[in-house]
């Protein structure tokens, strides 16, 4: 068929033509921030989930909802080895002029750009990746001390009470959460915390990997109070079949039964594969229905495109010690795996194979479902390790 009209959209964070099964999350989404901004109580937000189950689509749906609304956004993703402030000071800089064209002539402003430019000079020593330039002057003893959690809870009070006086909100959405480190990860907490008990129309929305929620734990013991964790899955039956079908019927093309069931078993319900599967079903079919032959020759197409792309950009970041731990993993099947059944596969003694494996979480390659599991964040991932490193 034409691949001109072919409505599949795999990507980074794409959103894709049909967003099937998240209407309820968008739902809670949208009003805890409705009441953040009215000034009532509501649990920042932190999505957590594999790779792959669409928390990035999420995020950028629930922002772009939230601007519609006239609320102040700040979008953000944390790289790993980048600093927060350096994050967050450029960020927050687009925000408060956003905030700046509602209303000029309040005061709030300048007292949050005086906080920012504080904040920018006493950090960038000791942050030296903070590249941000502020052609603005400080405030001696607003946001300066050089203590982070300190500094940081006083330019988001700041930018909160700007808000507050233009009778909106600011709502930092955060992607790739769990590469911010604990240290300032627990600063960040520990900002939102000062600002929700002074009631100030600061709020956030976070998505990150599994690993997130015993993460936030260990940065602040109060962090389970202050977020609502959402976990993000693969699709039910209803809701894939209509992450697969629809698109294609607002083309007039549609699957055969078989066919759909060969794709479940093959995607397992993830949203990306689900794309990738539904763009090569499409790709090699000739005609509708999109049949059963179609599907199994969609799977090599879309197997050979994710080993060249999604799969190996992620291996090749590993060393060959994490390579081989891998490996093992993938000898077990998907998982979750005992970490000590990992180590006899290996050879090895638990405790000498523990650094790869802490190395490979905070990689976000692994995680740890439960005291002494570990599971790939990567779904299929087994499969391609097999893949790529063959039993000799």
């Amino acid at each position: 068929m034409d691949a001109r009209q072919n409505p599949y959209a795999p990507g980074a964070g794409t959103p894709p033509p049909e967003l099937a099964g998240r209407d309820d999350v968008v739902e809670r989404a949208a009003i805890a921030l409705d009441r953040i901004r009215a000034g009532r109580a509501a649990r920042s937000l932190i999505f957590y989930g594999l790779r792959g189950v669409g928390k990035t689509v999420l995020l950028n749906k629930i922002r772009l909802e939230a601007e519609a609304r006239g609320i102040a956004t700040v979008r953000i993703e944390a790289p790993e080895e980048r600093s927060l402030p350096a994050l967050l000071a450029p960020a927050l800089r687009t925000a408060l002029f956003r905030l700046r064209r509602i209303d000029a002539v309040k005061n709030g402003l300048g007292k949050a750009m005086k906080a920012l430019a504080g904040f920018v000079g006493a950090l960038k020593i000791k942050y030296n990746d903070i590249e941000v330039g502020l052609d603005l002057p400080a405030e001696q003893g607003l946001a300066d001390s050089g203590d982070l959690a300190t500094d940081l809870a006083d330019l988001i009070a700041a930018v909160g009470e700007a808000a507050a006086e233009r009778e909106t909100s600011v709502a930092l959405f955060i992607d790739e959460l769990q590469y911010v480190p604990e240290e300032q990860l627990a600063a960040l907490i520990m900002a939102l915390h000062s600002a929700n008990q002074a009631q100030l129309p600061v709020t956030m929305v976070a998505a990150g990997l599994p690993q997130l929620l015993a993460q936030t734990g260990r940065a602040k013991s109060y962090a389970e109070r202050l977020f609502e964790f959402v976990e993000v899955d693969r699709l039910d039956g209803p809701a894939a079949r209509d992450a697969l079908c629809v698109p294609a019927q607002k083309e007039a093309v549609t699957f055969t039964e078989d066919a759909i069931q060969e794709i479940f078993a093959q995607t397992r319900g993830y949203p990306y594969f689900l794309q990738e599967w539904g763009k090569h079903s499409w790709n090699v079919a000739d005609d509708t229905p999109i049949d059963r032959d179609d599907a199994v020759r969609a799977t090599d197409e879309a197997l050979a495109e994710l080993d060249a792309s999604f799969f190996r950009v992620r291996f090749d970041r590993l060393t060959p010690a994490e390579k081989a731990y891998m490996r093992a993993m993938a000898d077990l099947g998907p998982g979750p795996h005992r970490s000590g059944d990992i180590a006899d596969r290996l050879g090895r003694k638990v405790t000498t194979v523990a650094p790869v494996r802490n190395a490979l979480i905070t990689k976000g390659m692994l995680y740890s479902p439960a005291h002494g599991d570990t599971a790939f964040t990567v779904p299929l991932f087994d499969g391609f390790m097999q893949r790529i490193m063959p039993t000799k």
